[in-house]
């Protein structure tokens, strides 16, 4: 079966979904909407299909089964609703929302729906992190360690805390959203956060280096670091601790040190690929449960983001089911 596939949005991330699109069999690329209309037109001179003048109109018009939603954090609007209420198979890119009252909107109307859902959250479907899951049990992990430690990106929007939530939403999400995955459920965040290296950027309003104390449901702690003032590069990942058992998740390779010694394995990854393979398997035989990352449990990830940001504001511990 071939799947109609359209976009909302064509800037980085979307070319980065379309050109793994190209190499999957049954994906049709055939629609393109962006409010930059030459990104629009170049995407679909380049791929095929056709450029829209706005999502409303590609959702009309176009013959879609799928639609993927590739815009800044602060231009959710109507996007994800208006696909589902059209009956088409939604993936959108992280971070889902700015604020639980948008987020927990959009999981009703998919919800209500019934479409074929799915969240950007990549990291899940990478072979280190699924060779983890198949390892360890959530409820065994004592204690977790993760960090997102990178530079900062030069789009506008994302030095301004109202358009993008700050690093710990819109980069470090994936490192909240993978705690989750292997350790469960995260009850409360204490948060601190500051503007060490980066003050002198113009029209800057966000912190550069943060930490979050986490407590999890099982009674595991840990710790998230991030920082977005390393031009020369850095690292991201997730270690974890269990009983006489150390493991390092990264995005090529799992290390994993216990009694009977240290062994590593590395892997091919290609960065969103899989994802991508999945949906469109899931769209093309209508079945949800392969997708690892629906948009009800991106939410969950979300809520954890803004708890951490309202404690590093109020200086006070916040339990996330209270965002």
């Amino acid at each position: 079966m071939s799947v109609r596939i359209g976009f909302v949005g064509c800037g980085g991330i979307a070319h980065s979904h379309i050109n793994n699109l190209t190499k999957i069999e049954g994906a049709e690329l055939v629609a393109f909407t962006d409010v930059v209309g030459e990104k629009a037109e170049a995407a679909a001179k380049e791929f095929g299909g056709k450029a829209y003048e706005n999502h409303q109109a590609m959702y009309e018009e176009a013959d879609l089964d799928a639609v993927y939603i590739c815009v800044p954090p602060f231009a959710h609007k109507d996007e994800e609703i208006l696909a589902a209420q059209a009956g088409l198979a939604i993936l959108v890119e992280k971070p889902v929302a700015l604020s639980m009252e948008q987020a927990r909107e959009i999981e009703a109307a998919i919800a209500a729906s019934g479409v074929i859902n799915c969240a950007g959250y990549h990291w899940r479907y990478l072979p280190p992190v699924q060779k983890a899951k198949e390892l360890f049990a959530v409820d065994d992990v004592a204690m977790v360690m993760g960090y997102w430690l990178g530079g900062f990106p030069t789009v506008h929007w994302w030095r301004v805390m109202a358009e993008g939530g700050g690093q710990i939403v819109e980069q470090t999400t994936h490192i909240v959203d993978l705690c989750r995955y292997l350790a469960g459920e995260i009850d409360t965040v204490y948060s601190s956060f500051a503007l060490r290296c980066l003050g002198d950027v113009e029209d800057i309003d966000i912190t550069d280096v943060g930490a979050v104390a986490l407590k999890f449901n099982s009674g595991a702690v840990g710790m998230i670091c991030n920082a977005c003032c390393l031009s020369p590069g850095g690292s991201e990942g997730v270690h974890l601790v269990l009983d006489d058992v150390w493991v390092e998740v990264g995005p090529r390779s799992l290390l994993v040190k216990d009694n009977e010694g240290s062994r590593t394995e590395t892997f091919i990854t290609e960065w969103h690929a899989r994802e991508s393979e999945v949906f469109v398997e899931a769209v093309a035989t209508n079945n949800q449960s392969i997708i690892l990352s629906d948009y009800a449990d991106a939410v969950k990830s979300l809520a954890v983001s803004l708890a951490a940001n309202e404690s590093a504001a109020t200086g006070q511990p916040v339990k996330v089911s209270e965002m």
